[in-house]
C-alpha cells in the first residue's frame, strides 16, 4: 500500500471523511467505556512543533498512547528547521526510526518537503495556509450536537485565515454550505475558494457579518492575529473590532445555533466572554474531539480502516 498523508484534505475523499467520523466516534465511546483500543501497539511518531501548542501536542501525544503507541516530541530548538536541519533530511532520518511524523509549522513549503522525502505518513497539525485536523475535530463535534452535516451553514466571522481556509476544502467534500464575513483585504486566498468554487463547493465570502450569518447553523470565530502575526495585533484590534462575535451576531443565526472557536480564544477581542461561556458554544468539545478525531486519522494512515466498522455519513456524491 502506498504511503498516505494528510497535508490538507485536496487528496482526501468524502468517503474517507466518512470513515475518519465514523471511526473516531467509535474511539471516543471505547476511550470513555475504559475499552483497550491499542491499534497501533509499539508504533512510534515524531511530533515536530515549530510553534507552540496546547491542544495539538496533548491530544496527539496522550492519543498515539491510548492507540498502545509512542511519541517523541521535538521543539524548534531541538531540530532547527532550515538553519541546522534541512526538512527533507529531517524527514528521511526520522522515517528511519519512527512510523509517523506529526509537523506543527508556520510555511507550507516544510510540510510539503517532508512529505515528499518521508517514506512514512507525514500529518499536518498546523500551518500557515491549512489546519485540516482541527476542521476534522469540528466536523464530528457538528455530527455530535446536530446529528448530521447534511444541509448544515457554516459562518465564520474573522480573518481568512488557515481556518478558514480547511472549511473551504471540507465544503468540496461535505453536504454543508459555508460563508464567511471578513474586513476588505482580510478575505481567504482567491485561488482555494476558486477552486472549491470549481468543484461544486457552496462558498460565500462577505464584508457582511449579518449577511454571511443569516440562517447560520453555526457561527464560529478564531483570533484576529494568528501566530507569527503578532506584531499586526493592535492594528488588526481596530480593523475587526465590527466582527466580533458577540450576542448581537449570534442573534443573526437560527436560534439553535451553536458557537464555535478552535481556541486559544482573546476574550474580549474575536469573541465576548459571555458567548465563549454560553450554553451555546462547543468550543471544549470540539477540543475534546481532536484527540478522537487524530487517533482515527493515525489509524487510518497507517492500517487504513480495516480494523473497524466505521459507519459513514450520508451526504452528497
Amino acid at each position: 500500500m502506498n504511503k498516505r498523508d494528510l497535508l490538507n484534505f485536496t487528496d482526501v475523499s468524502r468517503v474517507e471523511m466518512q470513515a475518519i467520523f465514523g471511526l473516531a466516534r467509535e474511539l471516543k465511546r471505547k476511550q470513555k467505556q475504559g475499552i483497550r483500543h491499542e491499534l497501533l501497539r509499539g508504533k512510534g511518531m515524531a511530533l515536530v512543533f515549530e510553534k507552540p501548542s496546547l491542544r495539538t501536542r496533548v491530544s496527539f501525544e496522550v492519543g498515539m498512547a491510548q492507540l498502545g503507541g509512542y511519541a517523541v516530541f521535538l521543539g524548534p530548538t531541538e531540530i532547527g528547521m532550515g538553519s541546522r536541519e534541512t526538512p527533507a533530511d529531517c524527514a528521511r532520518n526520522l522515517a528511519r526510526w519512527v512510523d509517523i511524523i506529526t509537523v506543527r509549522t508556520f510555511s507550507e513549503k516544510v510540510i510539503e518537503e517532508m512529505a515528499e522525502y518521508a517514506s512514512i505518513p507525514v500529518i499536518n497539525a498546523l500551518t500557515d495556509l491549512y489546519h485540516p485536523c482541527q476542521v476534522l475535530a469540528d466536523c464530528l463535534t457538528l455530527i455530535e450536537h446536530k446529528g448530521k452535516l447534511d444541509g448544515l451553514k457554516i459562518a465564520f466571522v474573522g480573518d481568512g485565515n488557515n481556518m478558514v481556509h480547511s472549511w473551504i476544502e471540507a465544503a468540496e467534500k461535505l453536504p454543508i454550505s459555508f460563508a464567511m464575513a471578513c474586513p476588505k483585504g482580510y478575505e481567504p486566498k482567491a485561488e482555494i475558494v476558486s477552486q472549491a468554487r470549481q468543484n461544486g463547493a457552496q462558498v460565500a465570502v462577505t464584508h457582511s457579518v449579518e449577511e454571511a450569518v443569516h440562517g447560520a447553523d453555526a457561527i464560529y470565530t478564531d483570533v484576529w492575529a494568528s501566530m507569527g502575526q503578532e506584531m499586526e495585533a493592535q492594528r488588526r484590534a481596530k480593523t475587526f473590532r465590527d466582527y466580533q462575535l458577540n450576542q448581537r451576531v449570534v442573534a443573526m443565526a437560527k436560534t439553535d445555533a451553536v458557537v464555535m472557536h478552535c481556541l486559544p480564544a482573546h476574550r474580549g477581542e474575536e469573541i465576548t466572554d459571555d458567548v465563549l461561556e454560553s450554553p451555546q458554544c462547543i468550543a471544549f468539545d470540539q477540543a475534546e474531539n481532536r484527540l478522537h478525531v487524530q487517533k482515527a486519522v493515525m489509524v487510518w494512515l497507517l492500517n487504513g480502516f480495516k480494523s473497524s466498522k466505521a459507519k459513514g455519513l450520508k451526504g452528497r456524491k
